[in-house]
Parts: C-alpha cells; structure tokens; sequence
C-alpha cells in the first residue's frame, strides 16, 4: 500500500524519474512518451506553475503513482491528465486515492468539473477498431467494456460519458472524455 500523498516536488530528481518509469510503465506503446526522455519531460510539464502534479509514495518514499491536473476555463474545469499507476501497483486502491485527492484539491480551488480523455488505441472497448460515423454518439450510448478498459474504473468513480473524439489517434482509435460534477 502506501503511506501518503502528496505534490510532485520539482527539486525531488529521484520521484521525478520514478514518475516517468510508471508512465513508461502504465502506457507501454503510447508514442507520445517512447522512451524515458520523453517520460521525463511528460513529468516535467506537470510541475509547471498553474499544474497540478501530485504522487502517491510508498513508507521508504517511492512513487506508486502519480495523477496531473491541467486548469481550464478560468479554473472552473481542470482535465486529469495523467492518472498513472503501473500494472504492478493496480487494483491496490492506488488510483482511488489519488483520484480522490485530486477531487479534494479541486474541491478547494473551487473547480466546478474534472474532465479526462481515456484512448482506445487497442480495442479494448466496442468503439475501438469501430467506424463511429455517422452515429457517433448513439455508438458511445451502447459503449462495452470487452478488454478492462479505464473508462469502467472511471465509471466507478462517479464520472460520466461526455463524448468521444473518433479516430483521435489514427483510424478506428477514439478518445473517449469523460467528466464529472465536483
């Protein structure tokens, strides 16, 4: 499990690079991180001023996750991006409670929404591999999960189906949004 939450510190070199090895880790084939420079810098933009860049840490200090938060809309909206939990630290409660603390930041900053985009570059749901044209949002209406896609964790954690982006990352690979009421 792990012992606390807390802001990604950009002096913390070591968390910093535990952070971009579990987005390496989490998103295996995702190109826009292909290699740990990439990563780093992916981690980098999360400290930025006006970010939100918070991780989950281990009792010896290692990063379990990590969860970021980009303001929009004046601060009324702010998109996750990313919420990261490599395959060897899931199903522990760890995106719960990261996810939770962020809806606890928000509530704070007075963010009215959270919003995510959750890609479907593997046809994991039935709108993967799918032309959704011309009936795009009837097809996101009849949404399943076939292969453990994020979007039913999302679900659970109370966010709604917002819309989908089709072919946002190349034919047939939807981005699928989602958002929920802080």
């Amino acid at each position: 499990m792990f012992a606390e939450i807390h802001d990604l510190d950009p002096d913390d070199g070591l968390a910093i690079r535990q952070a971009a090895k579990a987005l390496l880790a989490a998103f295996p084939s995702n190109p826009s991180w292909p290699d740990l420079t990439a990563a780093l810098e992916e981690v980098r933009q999360s400290i930025a001023p006006g970010r939100i860049s918070r991780v989950a840490c281990s009792e010896n200090g290692s990063v379990l996750g990590w969860i970021g938060a980009i303001p929009s809309y004046d601060g009324h909206v702010w998109e996750i991006h990313p919420l990261v939990v490599p395959p060897n630290s899931q199903q522990q409660g760890i995106g719960r409670a990261l996810l939770a603390d962020l809806e606890e930041q928000a509530r704070q900053q007075g963010v009215l929404t959270l919003w995510l985009g959750t890609d479907d570059e593997d046809n994991r749901t039935t709108l993967g591999g799918a032309d959704l044209y011309p009936d795009v949002l009837d097809k996101l209406g009849h949404i399943q999960d076939i292969k453990g896609h994020p979007f039913t964790f999302y679900l659970k954690m109370g966010f709604v189906l917002a819309g989908v982006v089709p072919d946002a990352n190349g034919r047939g690979k939807p981005d699928i949004l989602m958002a929920k009421r802080i």
